[in-house]
């Protein structure tokens, strides 16, 4: 991979003259992006994101961390214990410019020998084990990273309104796809592109039913304003 949304966050960081992204995926259209926006406060984040921070406790893992603003308000507002990983290299160098005390260029699957009270999950972090045939690996996975009493906090969208009716009202739902949250997700930077990625959009009672089935209990603790929400998933 180039890193191109790191390198976005980098430039951001250090003023080297930053760019919108340009995104898109299989069932949307090309859109901008501005990076400004993975540095927003606390004040200036969505309600869901706000609400996961207020439920976050005792000794914190971030997923997918990004420009660190999540980590940056738990480490710094409420003197939390935070790591916050990412597989941009670049995005764990702005974390450490920035101030975050663990940043680690590490993916979660094969993150070992380290528990948490919470699992953080933010920004369709869900979405990042791609299919929904892997989602069964990937809640194991966070499940056993879990210390007793432990929680995973994630946000999702259900992304159904996305799909036309047919004559009789339905969803029209293109059938090549083994689940109509599965998407492949294209990031340009600067005139350049990256290689494309699979990403996955989950509705709620699809995460529920997996968590279920992976011994753990899924709550729904905030719904959005636009098909999303935020989830609570423990022991």
């Amino acid at each position: 991979m180039l890193d191109l949304f790191g390198k976005a966050i980098l430039d951001y960081q250090t003023n080297d003259a930053p760019e919108n992204l340009i995104t898109s995926t299989t069932i949307s259209d090309e859109d901008e992006m501005s990076v400004a926006y993975l540095f927003r406060n606390y004040s200036a984040m969505p309600a869901i994101e706000q609400k996961a921070l207020k439920f976050a406790k005792g000794r914190v893992l971030d997923v997918g961390c990004g420009a660190g603003s999540h980590s940056l308000y738990l480490q710094n507002e409420l003197n939390m214990e935070v790591v916050a990983i990412d597989i941009s290299a670049n995005a764990i160098k702005t974390c450490n410019l920035r101030g975050i005390k663990d940043a680690r260029v590490q993916d979660v699957m094969t993150f070992e020998n380290e528990k948490f009270d919470t699992i953080l999950l933010l920004m369709n972090g869900a979405g990042m084990c791609g299919k929904l045939k892997k989602m069964t690996d990937f809640l194991l996975k966070l499940k056993s990273m879990l210390r007793q009493d432990g929680q995973i906090l994630l946000d999702s969208s259900d992304i159904i309104y996305m799909f036309d009716e047919d004559d009789d009202g339905g969803k029209w739902i293109p059938s090549d796809n083994a689940y109509y949250g599965e998407v492949v997700f294209n990031i340009g930077y600067k005139n350049q592109k990256e290689k494309p990625f699979d990403w996955m959009y989950i509705d709620f009672n699809t995460l529920q039913n997996a968590a279920v089935a992976n011994g753990l209990q899924c709550e729904l603790v905030q719904e959005g304003n636009h098909f999303d929400y935020l989830a609570r998933l423990f022991k």
